[in-house]
Parts: C-alpha cells; sequence; structure tokens
C-alpha cells in the first residue's frame, strides 16, 4: 500500500464530496413537519424477503460484536430498518442482500450527510429527513423488529441540526450521546404506541478515521456506552476495516470469501478509493449519492459485520460468525 499523507485541503474537498457527492439529495427544511427529504425510496420503505441478486451467491461470515448483556430476539417482526448517512447511503443494497438471505425482511431509509438528530422528531430548525422518514414515524408503520442505526459523526454546515457544532469538540460529544438517548427513547415510545415489541437497535461503531482516530474512538465509545445501559447491540468493523494494526488501511489482505469471489488481487484488496479515504465504493461518486453499484471489498466488509449482528440476535442458537 502506498503511504498518503492527508492534509487538511483534502480534507475540505472531501466533507464537499460527502455532502454534494454522496448525500442524498435533499431539500433543507423544518424538521417537525412536511419537511422534504430524500431516502433510498422517497417517501416510503420498501420491504421485501425475497433475497436480492446478489444475495443468491453469498452467505454472510464475519466478525460481529454485541452487547454482552443483549437479549434473544423475542417473537419480534422479523424485520431489518436501516437508518444511517452517506455511508449506510452506499452499503444499503449490499446490507439487504445479507438480511435478507438470513430470512428477514429488510427496509432502508437512509440520507447522506445526516447524522442522529435528523431522524429525532420534535427537533427545531431544520432537518434533512422529513417528518414521516424519521425513526419513530418508521417504527410506528413498518413495526422493524431491527432498527440498524450508521452514524461516522457529521457535523458540518449541511447538517443543520447539529447547529454548526463543531466536530471533535465536548459539545460534539455531548450532543451525540444526547441524541442517542433521545432516538432510543422515541423508538420505544413508537413501539408501545403501534402495539408491537420494542425494536433492537444495533448501533454500528464506525472504522478508523484517516484523519481524526480520535473523533471515531469517542463517536464510538458513545454507542457502547448507549447499547449497555438499554441492553441493545453493537456491530464492530474495527477488525475488519483496519488494517492489522487496528488503524486505517486503503488497502488489507485478501480473507477467503474475496479470494473465492475474484475480488483478490495480489493477496490484497482496496477498502477505499485513492482520493477518498472515508467511503468504501470503489466506483465514482455521483451528485446525489447511490448505493454502491461495483462490487467493493469494504462495502461487502461492512454489510457482513452488520448482517451477522442481526442474523445473530434473530437466531440464537447460531454461533454469530457463519
Amino acid at each position: 500500500m502506498r503511504h498518503r499523507r492527508w492534509v487538511w485541503p483534502l480534507f475540505a474537498g472531501l466533507l464537499l464530496v460527502t455532502a454534494l457527492g454522496w448525500g442524498a439529495a435533499v431539500s433543507v427544511s423544518n424538521g417537525d413537519g412536511g419537511d422534504d427529504g430524500a431516502g433510498t425510496e422517497p417517501g416510503q420503505v420498501e420491504w421485501s424477503d425475497q433475497p436480492g441478486k446478489a444475495g443468491a451467491k453469498q452467505t454472510p461470515s464475519a466478525s460481529a460484536s454485541a452487547s454482552p448483556t443483549a437479549p434473544k430476539a423475542p417473537d419480534a417482526p422479523r424485520r431489518v430498518l436501516y437508518l444511517g448517512d452517506s455511508l449506510a447511503m452506499e452499503t444499503q443494497n449490499e446490507l439487504g442482500s445479507w438480511v435478507r438471505r438470513g430470512g428477514a425482511d429488510y427496509g432502508a431509509e437512509v440520507v447522506g450527510g445526516t447524522t442522529i438528530c435528523d431522524y429525532i422528531q420534535g427537533r427545531k430548525g431544520r432537518s434533512l429527513v422529513k417528518a414521516d422518514q424519521k425513526a419513530a414515524a418508521l417504527v410506528k408503520s413498518e413495526k422493524p423488529g431491527v432498527v440498524v442505526m450508521q452514524f461516522w459523526g457529521n457535523a458540518w454546515g449541511y447538517t443543520p441540526c447539529m447547529d454548526n457544532i463543531k466536530w471533535g469538540t465536548q459539545e460534539y460529544y455531548e450532543r451525540y450521546a444526547g441524541d442517542a438517548r433521545a432516538v432510543t427513547e422515541q423508538i420505544e415510545a413508537a413501539a408501545k404506541q403501534a402495539g408491537t415489541p420494542r425494536p433492537r437497535i444495533v448501533w454500528v461503531l464506525q472504522p478508523p478515521d484517516a484523519l481524526n482516530p480520535a473523533r471515531t474512538d469517542g463517536v464510538n465509545d458513545i454507542y457502547r456506552r448507549q447499547a449497555r445501559s438499554t441492553r441493545d447491540l453493537t456491530a464492530d468493523m474495527s477488525k475488519r476495516l483496519a488494517g492489522p494494526d487496528g488503524k486505517w488501511a486503503e488497502q488489507v489482505d485478501c480473507d477467503a470469501y474475496e479470494q473465492s469471489h475474484g475480488l483478490c488481487k495480489s493477496g490484497r484488496v482496496a477498502l477505499h478509493r485513492g482520493d477518498d479515504p472515508q467511503h468504501f465504493c470503489l466506483a465514482k461518486p455521483v451528485e446525489g449519492g447511490r448505493p454502491c453499484p461495483v462490487d467493493s471489498p469494504g462495502v461487502i466488509r461492512y454489510s457482513r459485520v452488520v448482517a451477522d449482528v442481526v442474523d445473530g440476535y434473530f437466531r440464537p442458537s447460531s454461533s454469530g460468525s457463519r
């Protein structure tokens, strides 16, 4: 792997890519009702129990992590709802294929550039997510058994509900911790109102950050504490999407799946494009964002980790890594 020295001018450019290239095409508006936003399919979540094209040839196998006190699934709907930002945008179809392969229904409502606060109902000010796409509204209407929360840690000007809080500050971490608690409470209340079991939440622990590893560590600590406090789950990316030293890596050694599916080149696979250390899709970004259209080892690894946690919850007798 070539060593790359990332500098702040490049970082600024990457933020613009995240906001414009990988974000969904959204209109910023009031988050309390009638606001415009865009997800996988604007205004609705499409559920399906049929394996996708990719799912027909894949068998999940991944390292996964869960809260040690997490319970096994009750008689909850075998439905998975995926919420998140541009990383969720690019992994949504791949994750769907793995989840369906495990026998669960699946729906995604993802918007690039978002944070947890975009999915909280009743938050004053502007939001990138419209009212009927927020977490509580979707729990009421779709009645999932699992809600996957994927948030890398956005905080910049194109995320209005963060009120221009700068990333990495004490205020930033306090906001994320408070928002994690708030959205969990709203999900629980929504399920109660709908007369369905409280869905189990899977907090996706973010992979190493090339530019500020301490920020990612701080966000992940918040997700771990939140999962422990409410007996929810975590999906840990640290082993599958990092180098052998646990740090960010552009390329890593191939695993058995990549070798058997023609993704391995000279014993290595690329997790990132050379011009984008954050995302995992190896295709060139397009305005408005999209699910990754090409086989990308990072996207596949990301999705396998999450799917393994979900499958382990729905199938208590499974080993957790198949």
